[in-house]
């Protein structure tokens, strides 16, 4: 290997690598080296003086208070309108004898998906009525059939007037960034303070929560629409309106209802967790209420009804988006004939309705009839407590004093002989040091200063901990990264993010919340893409983690902390699992998905030139896959944030915990911030990895 004069000695392929990049990271490490020397001397470069923090929130709470008092009323009429249609719709599903319900949903179920999906729908509604959970599943299937066709409706006229106007599109990009990354809990503090509690809010906020999808997917396919068959409608003399409604929705209609599908996802899931706030009787109250009183065993079998709910609903909604293009011939002769599910469900609601007069059991499922094995799980529980707890412990205790604490408040203040079995001295920094050198000097060798950068940040943040880092330093890594990935735009978003936390006196807990998703996020990564490379080379560990996945991303999220609360009790361990179990699927589905589509020519090559399999994976395979390994990491992170607010109901203190704390105390002004500061977080993170992802495609002249 030669060596460049002028450049040290270093190795050509490394000396190629500089460039006036390399130069900006050197002035940010200076400039972050400063910061830390004179952390000591200057406290404010690590704690945000309190006094320098301008009242933003009592100027947000003044301002909706009056807003409050002046609009009140109409929003009180509108929490009337809205409450009639949900209490009538409650009242008629809990007045329909449950057979009718059941077998109705199973007709649907086999319209959209055939016989399997029947059964588990049938199965599905008959375990709410044997566990005595029916009426509170009806009280959210209620809320969600009222949220859906307003969302949807809303939803379909935004995305068709986005459609066709690129002002109206430039407009409404940005409001479903912040309606989507703003954390769903705070939604619900400024619709307490419009119209108070009850589950009107819960259904509103469903509705805001649930159009962003609904908007995207129809703008997404109605502007996919084939020109040629737009062409063809203009040419058949259509109007505008015509063109629309006659011709593109319905050549669109696969994709729009598949964002018909997210639309009820997310009703289903924001329903859910407006039962936070209590006032009306639904499965979702069913799990908090019990969750709070440490009854893991209701608490559990209340969640499966949850999971089950999510699981039917999103597989019936996505067997309809399949169905939605498939040209059907008409089907002639009487109307049992052209209309058999129809026919069936109207058959199943009068025999129902008869047979009710007869047996009882069809119209109330018998309370001694209900199997609730609710002691079996508790007990079970308190077996494992009591004979695998000092396991458990030892887990848990181990992640937070090696890996979690660290992270926090870093090692220079995390390292005790209690539990390390040493004290933090300088020959214990210096051998850290050492060891960090070794790792920057080969990721330098192998990457040069691409690979230098991330183990030298990571290095700091390990040490010194993300509450211990001067915000001037975080600040200039961040803006460095920020103008790296996407230029001076996304840099200045970037400062002006982190500035709006910094000033609204959100920094420290911040810093927590990056804490966590640093740790989470992390493991996610690791464990994902190891199983999505396994999963890629062998078709049958893919089959065994498709239903897996599937189940781990249509479950609401806060059913997760079900059994880790069970198991590991509240804290940050317990945060750190539930955020890594949401989490988890982008990378594994991405990383599969990006393997599995590299060319086969190009492996073909490799066979040819004699590499092994390893080296194919490693030097040919994984390279090209990088892009959409690299979306998969996003989606990752952007899952890990969108999980901080449920689990501040573990009991962290970080962001997540101060949404939470503004909805119980409706302090507008503080959710506007840590919302606020989320948000901003999750679409810094999306640009940021978007713009590499971008990057490292067109290095490779792949698509994405």
């Amino acid at each position: 290997m030669t060596a460049v004069a002028g450049t040290g000695g270093l190795p050509a392929a490394a000396a190629k690598r500089i460039d006036g990049w390399a130069l900006v990271w050197a002035g940010v490490f200076a400039f972050c080296l400063v910061c830390f020397l004179l952390r000591s001397q200057f406290p404010w470069l690590v704690a945000y003086p309190k006094e320098w923090v301008p009242p933003i929130d009592s100027v947000l709470n003044d301002g909706m208070r009056q807003v409050v008092d002046w609009f009140k009323f109409i929003f009180r009429a509108l929490s009337w309108l809205l409450e009639f249609p949900m209490l009538w719709l409650r009242g008629l599903l809990h007045w329909l004898p449950w057979p009718a319900v059941v077998l109705s949903a199973t007709a649907m179920a086999h319209a959209a998906g055939g016989r399997r999906l029947a059964w588990f729908t049938a199965l599905s509604l008959l375990y709410m009525v044997v566990t005595g959970y029916w009426d509170e599943s009806m009280v959210t299937l209620a809320l969600v059939g009222i949220a859906v066709p307003l969302s949807a409706s809303i939803g379909l006229f935004l995305g068709l007037w986005g459609a066709h106007s690129a002002r109206v599109r430039r407009v409404l990009e940005p409001v479903l960034d912040v309606m989507q990354t703003v954390p769903t809990f705070s939604y619900l503090t400024p619709l307490i303070l419009f119209l108070g509690y009850g589950p009107v809010v819960g259904l509103v906020a469903s509705v805001i929560f649930a159009i962003p999808p609904m908007v995207r997917n129809v703008m997404i396919s109605v502007a996919s629409v084939a020109p040629n068959i737009t062409e063809a409608g203009q040419m058949a003399g259509c109007s505008n309106r015509q063109l629309t409604w006659w011709v593109q929705v319905p050549a669109a209609m696969p994709g729009i209802m598949l964002g018909l599908n997210q639309c009820i996802m997310a009703a289903l899931s924001m329903v859910i967790i407006a039962a936070t706030i209590g006032g009306f009787a639904d499965i979702g109250w069913e799990v908090i209420s019990t969750l709070r009183k440490a009854e893991f065993g209701q608490s559990l079998l209340a969640g499966i009804v949850i999971a089950l709910l999510a699981m039917m609903l999103d597989r019936i909604g996505h067997g309809f988006s399949r169905r939605a293009g498939e040209t059907k011939l008409p089907v002639e002769g009487p109307i049992w004939r052209r209309h058999p599910y129809i026919t069936f469900a109207l058959v199943a609601l009068v025999a129902s309705l008869l047979l009710q007069l007869v047996i009882p059991a069809f119209n109330d499922w018998p309370e001694g009839w209900v199997i609730r094995p609710a002691k079996p799980l508790n007990e079970m529980v308190d077996w494992i407590v009591v004979n695998l707890g000092g396991a458990l412990d030892a887990i848990k205790n181990a992640a937070l004093f090696f890996y979690m604490l660290p992270l926090r408040i870093g090692l220079v203040n995390s390292v005790r002989a209690n539990y390390w079995g040493f004290d933090m001295s300088p020959t214990v920094a210096a051998v850290y040091v050492a060891i960090l050198v070794a790792i920057a000097a080969l990721a330098w060798r192998k990457w040069g200063w691409r690979g230098l950068v991330p183990v030298v940040i990571m290095g700091g943040l390990y040490y010194f901990g993300t509450s211990g880092t001067p915000w001037p330093a975080f600040m200039a890594v961040v803006i460095a990264l920020s103008v790296g990935a996407g230029g001076w735009r996304l840099g200045i978003f970037a400062f002006l993010a982190m500035g709006f936390m910094l000033i609204g006196g959100a920094w420290l807990p911040a810093m927590w919340s990056i804490y966590l998703m640093i740790g989470s996020v992390g493991l996610s990564f690791m464990i994902g893409t190891t199983l999505g490379i396994w999963a890629a080379s062998n078709d049958r560990v893919s089959t065994v983690l498709r239903p897996i996945n599937d189940t781990l991303q249509t479950m609401p999220q806060f059913v997760y902390l079900i059994p880790i609360i069970m198991l590991f009790k509240i804290g940050d361990f317990s945060a750190l699992l539930a955020i890594m179990s949401y989490a988890i699927v982008p990378a594994i589905r991405y990383t599969e998905h990006g393997l599995r589509s590299v060319p086969g020519h190009v492996i073909e090559a490799a066979h040819m030139i004699g590499c092994t399999e390893r080296q194919i994976l490693w030097q040919v395979r994984l390279p090209i896959a990088l892009p959409q390994i690299m979306l998969g990491l996003n989606q990752t992170i952007m899952l890990g944030i969108t999980m901080l607010v449920i689990a501040a109901l573990v009991g962290t203190r970080d962001l997540g915990q101060m949404v939470f704390g503004s909805m119980t105390s409706a302090n507008f002004g503080m959710g506007v911030i840590a919302g606020g500061s989320i948000a901003l977080m999750a679409m810094l993170s999306d640009r940021v990895f978007q713009a590499l992802s971008a990057k490292q495609a067109r290095r490779l002249g792949v698509t994405i």
